[in-house]
């Protein structure tokens, strides 16, 4: 089973323990207090009986924890087997060392801010509260689908590189792949995937190559072999991403969420271009593309975007 299979399945495990997570559900109870109804369910947790205050008796409340049930059992047994295909591709899942644990709860913390800062890199129409609000699972009226939904991609991205298992596995192309997938969501039919057409890039006459996807794995894997700095490194490939423009879209996006694993995985922090800073890092990653100094950028990049637990 290939590498980025493996990413999907835990990407799947994962929406499906969120959703299992969401419902409530287990065995139902009634008791009465002073001629009023109310309803208990009991359920295991890690092995050990519970049993929970859901609310006052009724039959709907009563025949939607039935049918939750139902929907538990089902996810359950799928989450079984994804286990079973998971542990037959030879995965094993990994103990989180405590630093990145920590850092981990730094970028979940920081989540909104961060997708904020990303947001307003990318031009997208969207205010720190309507950000946070989208995070968090909330509408929000005065922003258009298509911003929206970038914002929910972002978010979705996140989440994803925070996965236990995704943090520990590989900083690899088969991640920069799934990683770009999540962003172009519901844009590109061929999100994820290697671009075939020629773009441009705004504000510059400079025109990235065809990437050949060979030559990018071997590029990457160069990168990531380099015996320097973490932070360096995370900043290697950050700009990497950015230059070969190796999607169709969302490559600065999938860039930023893929530095930021290496550097998470590693427990070193965070990379976050401040969007007071945009206009300046802009002009910098200009400069870097055309050639005139890829260094003042690397140096921009450590100095004012990198963030340390």
């Amino acid at each position: 089973m290939e590498r980025i299979e493996i990413l999907n399945l835990l990407n799947e495990k994962k929406e499906l323990q969120n959703k299992l997570n969401s419902l409530v559900y287990g065995a139902c109870e009634t008791r009465e207090k002073n001629g009023n109804k109310y309803l208990y369910i009991h359920y295991y947790e890690d092995g050990f009986p519970m049993t929970k205050y859901v609310g006052e008796y009724s039959q709907t409340l009563e025949n939607q924890i039935l049918n939750n049930s139902i929907q538990a059992k089902e996810i359950k047994k799928n989450l079984r087997k994804i286990e079973k295909e998971l542990q037959q591709a030879g995965f094993v899942e990994q103990v989180l060392d405590d630093k990145v644990a920590l850092n981990i709860d730094f970028a979940r913390k920081s989540l909104a801010d961060t997708i904020y800062k990303q947001a307003i890199l990318e031009g997208i129409a969207t205010t720190y509260a309507n950000t946070e609000t989208i995070v968090e699972g909330g509408k929000v009226n005065n922003m258009t689908a298509d911003d929206v939904l970038k914002v929910v991609n972002l978010k979705h991205a996140w989440e994803f590189i925070l996965n236990k298992d995704v943090i520990t596995s590989p900083t690899n192309f088969a991640l920069l792949c799934q990683i770009n997938k999540f962003i172009e969501e519901g844009f590109y039919y061929n999100a994820g995937k290697v671009r075939a057409t020629p773009v441009s890039i705004g504000g510059t006459s400079w025109k990235p190559e065809l990437p050949v996807e060979s030559v990018i794995q071997e590029q990457l894997g160069d990168i990531l072999t380099l015996k320097m700095d973490i932070v360096d490194k995370a900043i290697e490939l950050l700009l990497f991403v950015m230059k070969k423009q190796i999607f169709i879209d969302g490559n600065k996006r999938t860039a930023v969420v893929f530095a930021n694993h290496l550097l998470i995985a590693n427990a070193k922090g965070l990379i976050v271009i401040p969007d007071e800073k945009v206009e300046e890092y802009k002009k910098l990653l200009i400069m870097y593309y055309e050639g005139q100094d890829e260094n003042a950028i690397k140096v921009f990049l450590k100095n004012y975007c990198y963030k340390k637990i």
